[in-house]
C-alpha cells in the first residue's frame, strides 16, 4: 500500500495495525464510521491540493479549493 495513503488512512481512523507484526499489516479499522471516512477523502484532497501547489500548478489550485470547499466541505 502507497506510505502516502496509509499515513493519511492511520491519521482519519479508517485504518488500523497490530504493534508487533513485522512486516506491519494495515487493514480497516472495524470502528471506522462513515465520519472516519469523509475525512481520511479530505486529508486526500488536502494532499493534492498541496502537491499541486508545490509543483507549480497555482491555475488551477484556486478552482481545487473552490470545488474542495463548497462541494466537499474541506476546511482550507
Amino acid at each position: 500500500m502507497n506510505e502516502r495513503i496509509i499515513k493519511l488512512g492511520l491519521k482519519s481512523g479508517i485504518l488500523n495495525y497490530v504493534d508487533h507484526e513485522t512486516p506491519r499489516h494495515y487493514f480497516l479499522c472495524g470502528n471506522a464510521d462513515e465520519k472516519d471516512l469523509e475525512e481520511f477523502a479530505k486529508l486526500i484532497i488536502k494532499d493534492c491540493v498541496d502537491t499541486l501547489e508545490f509543483h507549480g500548478f497555482e491555475d488551477a489550485v484556486p478552482y481545487i479549493k473552490w470545488m474542495a470547499t463548497n462541494k466537499l466541505g474541506v476546511e482550507q
